[in-house]
């Protein structure tokens, strides 16, 4: 004999919590079109950003390798 199946009853969901969302209304800044001169100008202000943000990440980087380098001199003198 083969075992029945069971089947999951699930309740339905309401349809204000998706009403509420939608007829809230969020003020936003209309949308200013760029022309090709300010985008490039703001990737390059992106691309400043990440570039700092990532040397101090590898002088963080050097600066742990250097004490472990250290510990680990002190480790093979002993």
């Amino acid at each position: 004999m083969k075992p029945q199946k069971q089947t999951d009853h699930v309740a339905s969901r309401s349809s204000t919590a998706t009403t509420d969302v939608t007829t809230s209304e969020t003020t936003r800044k209309p949308w200013k079109k760029k022309t090709p001169v300010e985008v490039v100008l703001d990737q390059i202000d992106r691309l400043r950003d990440d570039v700092l943000k990532r040397e101090e990440e590898l002088k963080q980087a050097k600066r742990q390798l250097q004490k472990l380098e250290e510990a680990k001199k002190v480790l093979e003198s002993t």
